[in-house]
């Protein structure tokens, strides 16, 4: 079984999401709350550093394709698959993340569809996935599973309930 290291959106497209996000909005900064106002961001995923929401972050919620921004660096052309949608970020550049070791967002009974593209950025295949009490175990059997398709050349987890760009893994 292979390790596999999740990926958070990289520095040079967060400094450009903190100006403009994926769908040309500009950012709307606000500090997280106890209580979830202004947001109910409390407990959210941040995409940036790969840990939860805390109260007194200040964070943003914007427009990211993560597809988009891999197929502009690879040449890939992703057609129709190109999607953008909502992800929080820190509002303010962030330590990025932590050397865990350990997959993010990992709560064990949650959700995620596996969602495999080809190197053109087409969708080859997905499956659901139930995070067990093992999660790193469950995601890296998941992955390798994925990656046994020669044509696979990127995953992206998502949540199932919102569809939510949760991390990427690349073939290793």
């Amino acid at each position: 079984m292979t390790a596999y290291t999740p990926l958070a959106i990289p520095p040079a497209a967060l400094k450009e999401l903190r100006d403009r996000d994926d769908s040309g909005h500009p950012l709307r900064p606000c500090t997280a709350r106890e209580d979830g106002v202004p947001l109910d961001s409390v407990g959210s995923p941040l995409r940036c550093c790969l840990r939860a929401v805390e109260p007194g972050d200040r964070i943003a919620l914007v427009s990211y394709a993560p597809l988009r921004r891999w197929a502009a660096a690879t040449g890939a052309d992703p057609g129709a698959y190109d999607e953008a949608g909502p992800v929080f970020i820190h509002a303010e550049e962030c330590a990025g993340p932590g050397n865990t070791g350990d997959h993010p967002f990992a709560r064990p009974g949650a959700l995620r569809t596996i969602r495999r593209y080809d190197a053109e950025g087409h969708i080859v295949g997905g499956r659901l996935f139930e995070i067990p009490e093992d999660a790193r175990a469950g995601f890296d059997r998941a992955f390798d599973e994925a990656f046994a398709d020669p044509e696979v050349a990127l995953v992206h987890v998502r949540a199932l309930e919102y569809g939510c760009f949760q991390f990427e893994v690349r073939r290793p």
